[in-house]
């Protein structure tokens, strides 16, 4: 049985780049770089996101784009300034999916090597709680 989350490694074209990202973007901090000590495929960083471990590693960019994402949570005040931070690198912005009112908003955006993000103000709860009630109404009426 798993225990939780370990890390999350994410295969960059550029280090100093996806740094940004993440120290700007996301508020880490880097806690180890290899530089051309490598212990690992390629020149490798490790930064915590709050308490979330988070490798970035040297190589090739994804192909193509999806809707395969990471999402982590922020909170509903930092909503602008995050967004600003991503506005300020040059990210691109995809427009959020449709979100039914009670369950947060997001912001999500591609980093240069086709990965998407989320930055989600809402929580797990709130959206069991919200799809629920909507349920629950529908339910009713019909």
């Amino acid at each position: 049985m798993s225990s939780g989350l370990s890390h999350i490694t994410f295969i960059v074209s550029d280090l100093e780049r996806m740094s940004q990202i993440l120290t700007d973007v996301l508020d880490g901090r880097e806690v180890y770089a290899s530089g051309e000590d490598t212990f690992s495929l390629s020149p490798e960083k490790f930064f915590l996101v709050g308490d979330i471990w988070i490798a970035i590693m040297q190589g090739t960019s994804l192909p193509e784009r999806s809707y395969n994402h990471v999402a982590f949570k922020i909170q509903e005040s930092e909503f602008e300034t995050r967004l600003d931070a991503i506005g300020r690198l040059g990210l691109e912005c995809k427009p959020p999916r449709h979100r039914t009112d009670g369950e947060g908003r997001s912001i999500y955006f591609y980093d240069h090597d086709n990965h998407l993000f989320e930055l989600h103000t809402g929580t797990l709860e709130m959206r069991l709680e919200n799809y629920s009630r909507i349920l629950q109404k529908r339910r009713a009426t019909q």
